[in-house]
């Protein structure tokens, strides 16, 4: 695609040029008019003046003498020196006097036969090869008629050159134009410029803002959206990092783990020394599993991602339902019991972003479960009020001491030896971010620990 400037000179020469040429056009056909008009009433002031050079009251001897002095010095001129004529278009414009069917008086360029013979007055004629443009004039109280002509050519000659002198200066000025408009193009472009090289300039690491200032009004908006493009991919880069330098830190220890019970399990000298060691490579395997899921998960709910899920209309009871049908088989395993109280009158509709209350029962009730005893219980209430639903999850484990209840929701914070990766807490308080919740610690009523995920409800449209 051709350059910014290039478009814009291309089309201000365009317009310009077909204004000019419309311009010019009626320019050219008012000019015709007023010239014709000149030249008809020049031939109506020399009609008059022959008019008034007949009436002299003279004799008729002297103003006979008169009219052949006058003819005499028109045949000179026609037949003078070119140095010594008046005109070159003198031989082209033309008089007779007629008294009668008598040819008082001619100029050397009309012909001895009469112009036309059409009434007094503006006429086309066509003589001796040529067209004239005739004025006829009778003269008053006599018999008498003055005709004077001028050819069609010589006016088409001079409205030629009229409109050719008139277009000159233009034709002359459009490359002088041309030339001052692309450099003001130029100059109005620059800061766009400016941009572009600082831009193919940096380095690709380079993600600060760019400073350019003075900016002109259009090209702020771009220099906007350009830093905060620049701010996002930021952002996305040290989330990236971080995911890294995460990943990299919490699956170094269990792939050790793993490594060393393949090791054990080679190097088992009984069958049942294999299967321990291989029943323990499972379970690291599991456990790494579930660590590479949250931390895929917290990654996906970091808060420097700026984009977010539509969210959608859900039902909270039959998404808490089918989520705890995923986590029944974790408990058979270990002979606990999951209790879902809700009322089945209400109505549990709220917006959800897909997904939301499975990652929050997973993580919370799975916790609830991994630090429960062997046929222990898990209690899971679903509650209501006009803004919010309420998610309580009781389970019978140690619980977690009210000084350290504000730090479990970091990353990589764990609550005891037996604890996981730190990541299930952290992930939950962001879903609930998202969803415009908050996410509250408490004392089980039978001892335990008491999780309280509160989630805004779809208001209600007026």
């Amino acid at each position: 695609m051709s350059s910014i400037r290039q478009r814009t000179l291309w089309v201000v020469l365009l317009v310009f040029g077909v204004s000019m040429l419309a311009i010019g056009l009626v320019s050219y056909h008012y000019a015709a008019h007023e010239i014709e008009e000149l030249y008809d009433a020049n031939l109506a002031q020399s009609a008059r003046l022959l008019e008034g050079l007949s009436q002299t009251p003279l004799p008729s001897e002297r103003r006979e003498a008169l009219l052949a002095s006058l003819e005499s010095a028109l045949q000179r001129a026609e037949r003078s020196d070119k140095r010594l004529a008046g005109h070159r278009y003198e031989s082209k414009l033309a008089f007779q006097l007629w008294d009668d069917d008598r040819l008082v008086l001619r100029s050397s360029s009309a012909p001895l036969m009469p112009f036309t013979d059409q009434p007094p007055g503006y006429t086309h004629s066509r003589v001796e090869a040529h067209d004239w443009r005739v004025y006829v004039l009778d003269v008053a109280g006599a018999s008498r008629r003055v005709m004077v002509a001028e050819r069609d050519d010589v006016r088409g000659e001079l409205i030629r050159a009229m409109a050719l002198r008139t277009l000159l200066p233009d034709l002359i000025g459009l490359p002088l134009l041309a030339l001052l408009l692309w450099w003001a193009t130029g100059w109005g472009l620059r800061p766009l410029s400016q941009m572009a090289a600082q831009i193919r300039s940096r380095d690709p690491s380079n993600l600060q803002p760019l400073t350019l200032r003075p900016l002109p009004r259009e090209l702020e908006t771009i220099a906007g959206a350009l830093n905060r493009l620049l701010e996002r991919i930021r952002r996305l880069r040290v989330r990236e990092k971080r995911f890294i330098a995460d990943a990299a830190h919490e699956l170094r220890t269990p792939l050790a783990v793993l490594d060393l019970h393949a090791q054990n399990a080679l190097a088992a000298k009984t069958p049942e020394d294999r299967r321990e060691a291989l029943t323990e490579l499972r379970a690291g395997v599991a456990r790494a599993t579930r660590l590479v899921a949250q931390l895929l998960t917290l990654a996906r709910l970091d808060p420097a991602e700026e984009t977010r899920t539509d969210h959608r209309p859900a039902d909270a009871l039959s998404e808490v339902r089918e989520a705890l049908a995923k986590l029944s088989p974790l408990a058979a395993e270990r002979h606990q019991t999951l209790q879902l109280e809700a009322d089945e009158a209400n109505d549990w509709s709220l917006d959800e972003e897909p997904g939301a209350i499975d990652t929050l029962i997973q993580n919370l009730v799975g916790n609830a479960l991994q630090h429960s005893p062997d046929h222990g219980q898990v209690r899971i209430a679903l509650t209501q009020d006009e803004r919010a639903l309420h998610l309580t999850i009781d389970d019978e484990g140690p619980g977690v001491p009210a000084a350290q209840r504000a730090r479990v929701v970091e990353r990589f914070h764990r609550a005891g030896p037996g604890a996981g990766a730190g990541l299930g807490l952290s992930i939950v308080d962001r879903v609930l971010q998202r969803h415009g919740g908050a996410l509250a610690l408490a004392d089980a009523p039978g001892g335990g620990l008491r999780v309280i995920a509160t989630l805004a409800r779809r208001q209600p449209v007026a």
